[in-house]
């Protein structure tokens, strides 16, 4: 059984993002979770090995994908320095 198709976006934080991560989350943590209220986000989180700011979210469609990059205040305030946005299909669905 193959599942829905899913969007993965991943950022790597930029050079000497590190010590601002944590004056910019709370605007990033209100941004997240507007689009999880809506459905459109089904997870994210930060990468625990090196580097702090690495991070990995699943979004419902591209176009939450896209606005979610777009207007993310880590983004806004230059604080990633690569990112990408992958289609990806579930393999195991419960």
């Amino acid at each position: 059984m193959s599942g829905a198709v899913k969007y993965v976006v991943t950022y790597g934080a930029a050079d000497g993002a590190g010590d601002q991560l944590g004056e910019h989350f709370p605007a990033h943590q209100a941004w997240f979770t507007g689009f999880a209220d809506r459905g459109l986000l089904l997870m994210i989180g930060p990468f625990t090995d090196e580097p702090a700011g690495d991070a990995l979210a699943v979004f419902t469609t591209r176009a939450a994908a896209e606005e979610f990059v777009h207007g993310d205040p880590f983004m806004r305030h230059g604080l990633i320095g690569s990112w990408s946005i992958r289609e990806w299909r579930e393999a195991l669905v419960s």
